[in-house]
């Protein structure tokens, strides 16, 4: 259980607290609790509720760094991959990706034929440890009718063939951090949402403690340790200067988001395309019987949530989109939503990405000692950016001791079981409150969106939204101290 107890978190000391809920800092929570560390997260607003909850929900295994050559991190990719299906087999599982060939550039049957071989060769070990029925199999390449015959609406002019592979994903990625959390707090971590990070105390040039506000109560805590790490995600850069100094690498911002589109999947697969001026790729993805379209960057000066669904960028997403897959007239679907969030980017004012996350000593640039500002970008690879943040934080990498068994999932409902009950259900609904009580649930958005997938898609969700809101301000009551 992770109840929020905020004046038992403030009696404890710390070997690490960790500002920011969403993944890389849910990853560092995990790893410095597996490893015998007392640790606490604080979260401004609720886990995993900016970035993290608006990825497209895919695991990768670095294909597109190999076709670069960039071994390191493809070779990271494909391990924490592995990590992903083997920890979390109830939410992570094999994903086939098709991607058509029509002869251009490097999308040719030989080049792809070549890259998928060396794909499986060096990828040997991707199914050690992990369960059957989530191992990954070989790519290869097929032929045009045995592409057509899987995904039948790809555009058959001219297509040479298709790269066909296995990837992983995760259809409710909420659950996914949850369960990290989940598994941190039952190896002595906790972790406090709607805790903003106020002050850093440092006595003699070095971190001592930390000061918070409770969000919900208004009160203010002091909570003692001698390391912070700052894993604020689109807010590291505001939170090291006020902490310390500025530190414009740490995140320069661009604006990532993904569409939720009314349009059936006609293949349980994800489908790679590209717009004819192949300046792009996309992933068409399946999901609980809609499609998710991903990722567009956008290196205009936005907040992420101004991309509405009539906001021009998306509608130019969507016209790419429709250009790319032209057989599914994908720029004519509805835009259910947009999941929209911030990515720390390779230049500033730009719409890439950077390739590298960045770890900063503060410490070691004059500021105080035990403060370390972290900035990733891949979701894939944010446990292992937690391992070198440790080994940072500590000056050595710490092996895992006594390590912790994850605990059972917690066992949702699906989303047809709540939304046919209608509240009508007491037995689903004192289920749903002993859920969110054990999970730290404030509001009702946290319920919807941030421990289930319930409100992902505003038509099938909103019937069921009305009455979980008796059960959040049930489970809120239940808080100690309440």
């Amino acid at each position: 259980m992770m109840r929020r107890d905020p004046a038992g978190a403030a009696t404890d000391k710390y070997d690490l607290i960790v500002v920011g809920g969403g993944i890389y800092g849910a990853c560092l929570t995990l790893e410095s609790a597996r490893r015998g560390l007392r640790t606490l997260l604080l979260e401004r607003d609720d886990f995993g509720g900016a970035t993290s909850w608006n990825s497209l929900r895919i695991i990768h295994g670095g294909l597109r760094y190999l076709q670069r050559l960039d071994l390191r991190r493809y070779r990271e990719s494909v391990a924490e991959r592995r990590w992903f299906l083997r920890h979390f087999p109830d939410e992570v599982e094999p994903l086939s990706c098709l991607m058509p060939l029509y002869g251009r550039g490097l999308r040719r049957p030989s080049v792809l034929a070549a890259a998928l071989a060396l794909d499986d060769r060096l990828s040997s070990r991707r199914n050690d440890g992990v369960r059957a029925d989530r191992r990954l199999g070989p790519g290869r390449v097929i032929d045009p009718d045995q592409a057509v015959e899987l995904y039948p609406t790809i555009d058959p002019a001219g297509l040479r063939g298709a790269a066909l592979w296995t990837d992983a994903r995760m259809p409710r990625s909420p659950r996914v951090l949850m369960e990290i959390l989940r598994w941190s707090a039952a190896a002595g971590a906790r972790a406090l949402n709607y805790f903003e990070a106020t002050d850093l105390i440092v006595d003699d040039g070095r971190v001592v403690g930390i000061t918070a506000l409770d969000r919900d109560s208004g009160q203010c805590y002091e909570f003692e340790t001698r390391r912070v790490a700052n894993c604020a995600g689109p807010w590291s850069r505001e939170l090291s200067e006020r902490f310390d100094r500025e530190v414009p690498e740490l995140f320069r911002p661009t604006v990532a988001f993904n569409l939720l589109l009314d349009r059936e999947p006609p293949a349980d697969l994800a489908l790679a395309v590209s717009p004819p001026d192949e300046s792009r790729s996309y992933f068409v993805v399946p999901w609980q019987g809609r499609l998710m379209a991903g990722t567009c960057h956008a290196a205009q000066a936005i907040e992420p949530s101004d991309l509405t669904p009539d906001h021009p960028l998306v509608r130019e997403f969507a016209n790419d989109l429709g250009a790319a897959t032209p057989k599914l007239g994908l720029e004519s679907a509805t835009v259910l939503r947009v999941l929209a969030g911030r990515l720390p980017a390779a230049t500033g004012g730009g719409a890439t990405p950077t390739s590298r996350p960045v770890i900063v000593e503060h410490g070691k640039r004059g500021g105080p000692r035990g403060l370390v500002s972290v900035s990733g970008v891949k979701y894939t690879t944010a446990r292992a950016l937690a391992e070198r943040t440790l080994g940072v934080l500590f000056g050595k990498q710490l092996a895992a001791t006594g390590d912790v068994a994850r605990p059972e999932p917690a066992a949702w409902p699906a989303l047809s079981d709540i939304s046919q009950s209608e509240g009508r259900d007491s037995t689903l609904a004192a289920r749903l409150g002993r859920l969110a009580t054990d999970e730290s649930v404030r509001r009702l958005e946290d319920l919807t969106l941030r421990r289930t997938d319930i409100g992902l898609d505003p038509e099938r969700g909103a019937a069921a939204t009305e009455w979980l809101r008796d059960i959040v301000e049930t489970s809120t009551s239940r808080e100690p101290g309440s």
